[in-house]
């Protein structure tokens, strides 16, 4: 059926206009018309997407009618589209070129699910047991399977080919990262009944599933909480930032992605648009807006390029975490269980990943164990028998390596002489336009956070005066 509908819309875009000396002016477009049936073609996209996931799911037959009936909506919009004036075929042959892929990934589901309905004398089969593990964990949004749920429109396309091409290292970084932080932050999501995928893409998005990471805006931790969020859902700063525990900010990402559901009705997008651009401005443009989503253009171009490019990236990054077969996509084996050592002697971090050293992981520990003691600092030396989190594979490996008292002086003595006691101090006048960002970057080796600690310059704004003095690091 694909095959005829391609020779079709072929033959309409190919077909010469005829000569008609006496036939009247061109008509004119009407806008409203072809962005429907450009629609269409988005909506018959994602319907086609839903009956492969039948298929896969196990309901073959469910699955097949339903590609049908999106095969034969986009058939009927593009035979209406080639009597529309304005109306561009290109549009329906590349939505149909899309789905002649997908279909045969498909075949191989299908293929088997009619062995088994043979097999077992029945229409349907029950779902295999044996899934992949991320097909293992739980998919659905508000009763509904995520994976159908994510439009595969343009935006979203364009944003899995920089997932596996650009980005894929950020991609595989951020997996490896999540399978130790999974045993954290997941039973708040399976708790409350939210898609595991969408906790890995927002993580994957957001810092890589890194734990101290902040950003100049004043985000901070794995999910990037501002500060006034973060205290709205109960996570404080005394001593020490609650947003870089993966346990708590999991927690405060449930509720606030429960708050932002139940306020755009279950609109995944528009949730996703309020956790990174705001919820005010977003739940603004929605009622000025209302029943129009997110991909509308009087949304989508009225919210900030970051928005508009986030949003795809996480859906793509969802997608991908289920369906990773789909384009040829391995994520690594990762064992993510836990354990605990108790030290032996006073140590670091930093001096535990380096004595660790790098069996089965080429980069090295330093990341999983600051992200597994987020409390922390990692080059504060830990006093004899303290515990330290570490996955279980390194409790035997810490009694290899970390008892060789000639190798762990050695290592003792790389932190003792990493940084001397006091850096380097110069003035600094501060001139008009001057940033923080560009001071930093002019001096080379220094940070934003750096200098604002140095100077009591408070976050997020690291507000600045026309000729106030600054202290600022230097290097030696």
């Amino acid at each position: 059926m694909i095959a005829a509908c391609l020779a079709l819309l072929a033959a309409c875009a190919s077909a010469p206009p005829r000569a008609d000396p006496s036939a009247s002016p061109s008509p004119a477009v009407d806008e409203a018309v072809v962005a429907a049936l450009y629609d269409r073609v988005d909506v018959a996209t994602s319907a086609f997407q839903g009956g492969l996931e039948l298929i896969r799911a196990g309901s073959p037959r469910e699955g097949r009618a339903a590609l049908a009936d999106a095969l034969a909506d986009i058939e009927g919009a593009a035979l209406k589209c080639a009597e529309t004036p304005g109306c561009e075929n290109q549009r329906f042959v590349g939505a149909l070129v899309v789905l002649v892929r997908l279909q045969g990934v498909a075949a191989g589901w299908d293929t088997d699910a009619e062995a088994d309905v043979a097999e077992a004398g029945a229409d349907e089969v029950q779902t295999p047991t044996a899934l992949p593990q991320v097909e293992r964990s739980l998919r659905l949004l508000r009763g509904k399977d995520l994976g159908a749920l994510i439009e595969l429109n343009e935006p979203v396309r364009a944003a899995l080919e920089d997932w596996l091409t650009w980005m894929r290292p950020q991609l595989i970084e951020a997996w490896v990262n999540y399978q130790y932080l999974r045993a954290d932050m997941y039973p708040a999501y399976q708790e409350a009944g939210l898609p595991e995928a969408l906790l890995f893409a927002i993580l994957a998005k957001e810092s890589v599933a890194r734990v101290h990471v902040y950003s100049r805006a004043g985000a901070a931790g794995p999910l990037q909480f501002m500060p006034a969020t973060a205290r709205r859902f109960g996570l404080g700063g005394n001593g020490f930032d609650e947003r870089l525990d993966p346990a708590l900010v999991a927690r405060a990402n449930v509720r606030y992605v429960e708050e932002q559901l139940k306020a755009f009705n279950d609109n995944l997008e528009l949730t996703l648009a309020a956790y990174n651009g705001g919820e005010g401005r977003v739940r603004r443009l929605a009622k000025q807006h209302p029943g129009r989503g997110f991909w509308n253009q009087r949304i989508f171009y009225a919210l900030p390029a970051e928005t508009r490019d986030y949003v795809p990236k996480v859906l793509a990054a969802a997608y991908l975490f289920l369906h990773p077969q789909e384009y040829g996509l391995r994520f690594p084996t990762v064992d993510g269980a836990l354990g605990e050592i108790a030290l032996e002697s006073s140590l670091s971090l930093a001096e535990l990943a380096i004595c660790l050293g790098q069996d089965e992981r080429p980069e090295g520990w330093f990341r999983t164990l600051r992200n597994l003691n987020p409390r922390i600092k990692s080059e504060q030396r830990l006093p004899m028998g303290a515990r330290v989190r570490v996955p279980a594979a390194l409790v035997d490996a810490y009694a290899r390596r970390c008892r060789d008292a000639m190798f762990m002086a050695r290592i003792a003595a790389l932190q003792d002489a990493a940084k001397p006691e006091g850096p380097t101090q110069v003035g600094y006048s501060v001139r008009r336009g001057d940033t923080l960002a560009a001071i930093a970057r002019r001096t080379r080796c220094s940070s934003v956070r750096e200098i604002a600690a140095l100077n009591g310059i408070r976050a997020p704004k690291y507000a600045l005066k026309v000729g106030q003095r600054l202290r600022l690091p230097t290097c030696s």
